[in-house]
């Protein structure tokens, strides 16, 4: 989901490669589909800003969301559905459970605009 500016103008964080290493991870969820919305938005400076994700079964809180820029990697902001990376502005927020998740922005900053993507992942252990 892309958001671009108005006319004013006890769990761990996974890994910041994740998407990059799925790709290597054996299909464990290929029948979950999630569903980002909307898909893009113009806001302005100072707006309260929702994005959704809602997935076809349970993903038990196991949701990223990662903000990309043009031309740079996607960076971790929230991981768990609700824990903020470190280093995360606060007016960055997760909630939600079950199937339906949103990220807030409470005030959109300049810095803010960028896309935003959600990705569920699953921590495994030997």
């Amino acid at each position: 989901m892309q958001v671009s500016p108005g006319q004013d103008a006890e769990h761990e964080a996974p890994g910041e490669l994740l998407s990059l290493l799925l790709l290597w991870l054996p299909c464990a969820r290929c029948d979950l589909e999630i569903v980002q919305s909307p898909s893009s938005l113009s806001a302005s400076l100072g707006d309260r800003v929702s994005i959704t994700c809602q997935a076809s079964q349970s993903v038990s809180n196991y949701l990223t969301w990662y903000q990309q820029k043009p031309g740079k990697a996607p960076k971790l902001l929230i991981y768990y559905a609700s824990r903020l990376h470190t280093g995360v502005p606060s007016w960055f927020s997760g909630s939600g459970s079950g199937t339906d998740y949103t990220l807030t922005i409470s005030r959109l900053e300049a810095d803010d605009v960028a896309t935003y993507y959600c990705q569920q992942y699953n921590i495994y252990s030997n």
